[in-house]
């Protein structure tokens, strides 16, 4: 019996926190999915890495045996130099008399990854003017792209999904939830068509080191805003139409990143979605400000009843008082 009624407590329990056990349910999948990213990433790269600093070592011992009037100190010091200024977007091996970072279609370039916070990283302001401004710059221009691009999504979103959803359902008869599904699919297939597929083609054919894999690899890391900055295009020696490539390549980010945004939105308008979001939700409780405004609801009901009580209650003493009146004037006649 007591365990019958300890059970059917438990259950009760569980179903009236049901919102809190999915939200901790789902920062331990969270973490987990850490964990297992962090494992993946550390087996197959770690061995890359390993590899790669024997190869530098070894470059390293053999430069130093060749150049014995080279030190190892002064080749530190210069390795050290020339990878701070790689860091800042300097680099020695390319021609620097046809390649500036800071022209004005490389610097369009660096403002729409700030903004974006995109922030490839391949180029920084080496100036402490440049640096304060770039603070400045970002603080009230990230919040201005996103007023932005949500203005920009809000409307294409009208045109793009709830009046095509809304036309096919009334058209055919449909279900509403079926047609936006299938209307998700097709429009997420086509922006992996026109802002995956077709711009890696592009870029593994203007860019001359980069396979489809890596053409591919920078459009998603660039139009999800990771922007690792490991691959950026345009920064090649003697690339030809640099500022006019550079130009289209901001277009396409900012392009690219209105349409992920509007697929996103259209999955997160999916009845079934919303659903699932709500199994993570607190149930909105009575706001103070709502009881306040009930109980002064309520007074005032109490308060016009009262009124019109008293109403009536006077309502009847001018009549019998008219009576009593009229009752005199006629004694009196």
């Amino acid at each position: 019996m007591l365990q019958s009624v300890a059970s059917s407590s438990c259950v009760r329990l569980i179903q009236s926190h049901k919102s809190t056990w999915y939200f901790v349910f789902l920062v331990l999948g969270y973490i987990l999915y850490l964990i297992f990213g962090a494992v993946v990433f550390s087996s197959v790269e770690l061995p890359y890495e390993a590899a790669l600093r024997q190869d530098l070592m070894a470059m390293k011992t053999q430069f130093l045996r060749d150049n014995e009037c080279i030190t190892e100190e002064s080749l530190e010091h210069f390795l050290k130099e020339a990878l701070d200024a790689n860091n800042y977007g300097v680099s020695i091996l390319n021609n620097t008399a046809t390649n500036w970072n800071w022209d004005f279609t490389s610097a369009l370039f660096f403002a729409s990854t700030v903004l974006s916070t995109t922030g490839y990283g391949h180029t920084a302001p080496l100036s402490k003017g440049g640096k304060a401004f770039c603070i400045i710059y970002s603080a009230f221009g990230i919040p201005f792209t996103l007023l932005f691009l949500t203005a920009v999504v809000q409307r294409i979103m009208v045109y793009s999904t709830r009046k095509p959803i809304s036309y096919v359902h009334k058209r055919w008869g449909l279900s509403k939830p079926l047609v936006a599904i299938v209307h998700s699919c097709f429009l997420a297939l086509l922006a992996i068509s026109c802002f995956f597929l077709i711009p890696a083609a592009i870029f593994s054919a203007l860019e001359d080191n980069w396979n489809f894999l890596e053409s591919f690899y920078f459009c998603f890391i660039s139009l999800s805003t990771i922007g690792l900055g490991d691959y950026v295009p345009g920064e090649a020696a003697n690339q030809k139409f640099r500022e006019l490539y550079k130009l289209g390549i901001t277009f396409y980010l900012i392009l690219g990143l209105i349409v992920m945004l509007v697929v996103l939105e259209t999955f997160c308008e999916l009845q079934q979605l919303q659903q699932l979001r709500k199994m993570f939700y607190l149930k909105k409780e009575k706001t103070q400000d709502r009881l306040a405004i009930l109980e002064h609801d309520q007074l005032s009901f109490t308060s016009a009843s009262d009124r019109a009580h008293g109403d009536d209650k006077a309502h009847m003493f001018v009549s019998v008082s008219s009576l009593s009146s009229r009752s005199d004037d006629f004694m009196i006649q």
